[in-house]
């Protein structure tokens, strides 16, 4: 009997958490504050008076502006614990028989590129052509640090909090989908309509950075987590799991952004369960709620209210547009990678 292969994506969390609780038990070091569980967007040491916070992420789905992409991603899960991104490491795959100095070199630039936009400093890592890859592969390694009193993690979520959310939804799956379907899409689509879904990268953008410094300078946040692998549902599940409590949000004041709506109803994807980076979920106390999102908005960033957190026996809970109330639809993969893995299957097939 063969065992069933696991999906393409991040592992089941059920299985996940059985690996992390499987981790020997013994003397742990006092120094580190965060260490590895489900919802926790990165590590946590303490140096002093200050907290050097650490985060690696592959990128995996695109093979064009990697450099900004794997920078960015990065930088995100540093922002929702407090924390300005300081150091990078990169780790580059590239595939044998298919890369040139050029594709090299290309890499490298737009990683220094996107270090000087965040004020990082690239100081090592890895390069190497293997056939263990198709196509080229960034593994980042980020550090930063934050004060002492300001770290923050997914698991400070609190009974009776707000949820907010910063500029909608699914934004890396429509900047993905412009650039790795793009020929596709210029046959379904206006010119006009591909461009602005490529930009997405910019505009919405990806990066939460400043969602995150504007919401932490308003006070009364609680907690931060960004959407990304398994969108806003898997986001959702991940703080109330580091959290230990319940969520139940409002279908109707998720904002689906128009691009990201027409996208996934044409390609059958649910944006509720699509890549969003460059949205931010914010727990924070109800009294802050109206400062939170005033300080957003007076930015230009768009950002609303879209449910409350309750006690854990409450699960995670959405009420649809009718009323009904029903658990937060999960989804086995994210729903761009259960595309491609349909298109490769279709290519394979015959």
């Amino acid at each position: 009997m063969t065992r069933p292969f696991l999906p393409a994506g991040k592992l089941p969390s059920a299985l996940l958490r059985r690996l992390l609780t499987s981790l020997p038990k013994g003397r742990r070091d006092p120094t580190v504050l965060v260490g590895p569980g489900i919802g926790l967007d990165a590590a946590a040491i303490r140096l002093g008076s200050h907290r050097l916070v650490l985060k690696t992420d592959p990128i995996t789905f695109l093979a064009e502006d990697l450099g900004l992409y794997a920078l960015t991603i990065n930088a995100n899960d540093l922002a929702t614990m407090g924390a300005r991104p300081r150091w990078f490491l990169a780790t580059l795959l590239f595939p044998a028989g298919l890369t040139s100095a050029p594709d090299v070199s290309r890499l490298f630039s737009q990683l220094a590129m996107a270090c000087r936009r965040l004020q990082v400093t690239l100081c090592g890592g890895h390069t190497e052509i293997t056939d263990a890859v198709t196509r080229p592969v960034i593994v980042g390694c980020l550090l930063g640090d934050c004060p002492k009193g300001r770290l923050i993690t997914t698991a400070g979520a609190q009974v009776g909090d707000v949820l907010l959310l910063t500029k909608g939804i699914p934004i890396e799956a429509v900047s993905i989908l412009g650039r790795v379907r793009s020929r596709d899409l210029r046959r379904r689509y206006s010119a006009r309509f591909v461009a602005r879904c490529r930009n997405f990268l910019e505009n919405p953008g990806i990066s939460i950075a400043r969602d995150a410094q504007i919401a932490l300078a308003a006070g009364g946040v609680h907690a931060m987590h960004d959407p990304t692998e398994g969108g806003l549902s898997a986001a959702l599940y991940e703080l109330a799991d580091a959290a230990g409590v319940g969520v139940l949000v409002e279908h109707r004041a998720i904002r689906i952004l128009p691009e990201g709506a027409r996208l996934c109803a044409d390609f059958g994807l649910d944006p509720l369960g699509a890549v969003a980076s460059g949205a931010l979920l914010i727990s924070a106390d109800p009294r802050f709620e109206r400062r939170i999102l005033g300080r957003l908005a007076d930015a230009g960033v768009a950002a609303a209210r879209i449910g409350t957190v309750g006690p854990a026996r409450q699960g995670c809970q959405l009420r649809a547009v009718d009323g009904r109330v029903r658990p937060i639809p999960r989804f086995a993969v994210d729903e761009i990678a259960r595309l491609f893995a349909t298109d490769h299957g279709r290519a394979g097939a015959g």
